[in-house]
């Protein structure tokens, strides 16, 4: 500052003034604050020799002639000219400065679109975890049925589920979304504990035969006719629609082990059907047909689905229902419901996705088992090709036609890649290294180490990359012991993240609510005849619903 005032304060020539600010100012935009003041101390020097000369006796009294005045201009001159050619100098030297910082250290296009897109997946894949933005109750996933008033913490797999799966571009009408936001907000009314409900549970217990409610509270309560855990997910989510359209609060016996599986679906209340309520065996014979209690086994009585036998029931304040199948199909044939299953399902092969994604969340402790898998083994698969594997007969014979079949199935539909049993290592001319992870679902381990081994055994004929894996081995499942409930629910939630998904049979209910929570089409396979295997080793279902178990013809009179 203080060399910038004494030249500024000479009154010398505009000049110096004009190239002494230009030079600071591009100083200062470049950063080359040694180069200024390296220029500053230059003129500070060279104006300190004028002004002693200035000072001296002789140069002054000379300066008195006019002839001295134009030799005094000459060196003056000579100065302008050094000092613009100096300027010019340093001013050439800071560009080639300023290019030298920026070429050194050049933006990277590279890592910036790299660190780009991994932060976009690492919020993709943590922000139902971490960020309370995309949780919030105004904010959702693409594909997920949205439920606010949750604590996100409570069960993670309600936020997380649309990050392991590829969903089907299908949503819920805007009808059923209105129809389960009414649900939820009668369920809080009259859910467990409730003084409706406590006044609704005191008329069941004093045997009040009275007409009507006193709370305005009608419930289903589900009980479990099965024990095996598909067909329990499939009958409660019929026993739900039921409740849906008879505008019925569904409580659910919970059994060993539901609580432990499943997270509770609606906001500020339960399901479960608490254990104070008295259901025995004696309660369940004295269906005396008044309006406040009802029972019905819904394996046996097929007239349940007569339109007249709902028409009875419709007062009814306390329906008990055991069922052990998806019985949604009858729902279908009775036409009280017609009109109102259109509104909700306009495609009615889309019923148990919709409802199964609505009410079935694993639990974080079921949640984690799943996560961890999927991240280890399956994750880093470009594809991921479910195979679900339930025979009842295990003979040598059988087992490596099956094997054979399965295979002959993949390949002819390109699903799995074909092997090539010549060569011991791929053909250097084949570049494809798609991955693809194999998923094998089967209470037998062998079929699992079958194909593991051919595909470990043998190169691919266009170089793919397979990966195949079996969660457990345990070759029984005892539904009824909490681990083996959750290895069920696991490998079952799996399965439904797949790709694309071969099964053994149809016949099989955990296949469905793989295959209906997937929203995926399963490749069947064709029951051998004769012991050889049909030349259309499978055939695509041709809906992602699963099969009814009930007929369609219940012996209505109309």
């Amino acid at each position: 500052n203080t060399s910038h005032d004494h030249f500024s304060s000479t009154g010398h020539t505009p000049h110096f003034t004009l190239f002494f600010s230009l030079f600071k100012s591009l100083s200062e935009t470049v950063g080359s604050e040694p180069i200024f003041t390296v220029f500053s101390l230059s003129l500070l020097m060279k104006r300190g020799k004028k002004n002693s000369d200035a000072d001296d006796p002789a140069t002054s009294s000379d300066s008195r002639t006019g002839s001295s005045e134009l030799d005094a201009m000459k060196p003056t001159l000579s100065s302008m000219k050094s000092m613009g050619l100096l300027l010019a100098v340093l001013m050439a030297a800071s560009v080639m400065f300023s290019l030298s910082v920026v070429l050194r250290d050049p933006p990277s296009d590279d890592v910036t679109e790299t660190d780009a897109a991994s932060r976009v997946l690492q919020l993709r894949f943590h922000q139902a975890i971490e960020s309370d933005g995309g949780l919030s109750e105004n904010k959702e996933q693409p594909g997920d049925i949205f439920v606010p008033g949750f604590d996100k913490e409570s069960c993670l797999s309600r936020y997380e589920a649309s990050l392991y799966r590829k969903e089907p571009p299908l949503k819920p009408s805007s009808y059923l979304d209105f129809r389960w936001r009414r649900y939820e907000g009668l369920h809080r009314q009259c859910g467990p504990f409730t003084s409706s409900y406590n006044l609704t549970l005191d008329k069941l217990k004093s045997g009040d035969r009275s007409d009507g409610g006193v709370s305005g509270c009608k419930y289903v309560v589900w009980l479990d006719a099965n024990g095996e855990l598909g067909n329990r997910m499939l009958s409660l989510a019929s026993a739900f629609l039921y409740a849906l359209l008879t505008n019925r609060v569904l409580l659910v016996e919970p059994g060993a082990d539901l609580a432990d599986l499943f997270c509770e679906p609606f906001p500020n209340t339960s399901w479960f059907l608490p254990s104070e309520f008295p259901l025995n065996e004696q309660s369940l014979l004295r269906d005396s047909g008044n309006q406040t209690f009802a029972y019905r086994n819904l394996v046996r009585d097929e007239l349940f689905f007569c339109e007249e036998s709902q028409v009875s029931l419709e007062e009814t304040l306390w329906l008990i229902m055991k069922a052990d199948s998806f019985f949604v199909p009858s729902l279908f044939s009775i036409s009280l419901f017609e009109q109102e299953l259109e509104k909700l399902f306009p495609e009615k092969e889309t019923v148990f996705f919709f409802l199964g994604k609505y009410l079935f969340h694993p639990t974080n402790v079921v949640w984690g088992l799943i996560t961890r898998y999927y991240r280890t083994y399956l994750a880093r698969a470009e594809q991921r090709i479910g195979i679900h594997i339930e025979v009842s007969d295990t003979g040598n014979d059988q087992f490596q036609q099956l094997v054979e079949q399965i295979l002959a199935c993949g390949v002819r539909n390109e699903l799995l890649p074909e092997v090539d049993k010549q060569r011991h290592l791929p053909s250097s001319q084949v570049f494809n290294r798609k991955t693809k992870a194999v998923f094998v679902s089967s209470s037998s381990p062998g079929y699992f180490e079958s194909i593991r081994d051919i595909y470990w055994e043998n190169p691919t004929v266009r170089g793919e990359i397979i990966s195949v894996h079996k969660p457990s081995l345990k070759e029984y499942q005892k539904t009824q012991r909490n681990m083996e409930g959750r290895r069920a629910w696991t490998e079952t939630y799996l399965l439904s993240c797949s790709d694309v998904l071969v099964v053994t049979s149809s016949w099989s209910s955990l296949v469905d609510v793989a295959h209906g929570l997937g929203g995926l089409k399963p490749w069947v396979l064709n029951k051998a005849e004769n012991g050889t295997a049909h030349d259309l080793y499978c055939m695509r279902a041709r809906s992602m619903e699963p099969r009814s178990q009930t007929p369609r013809s219940h012996g209505c009179k109309n």
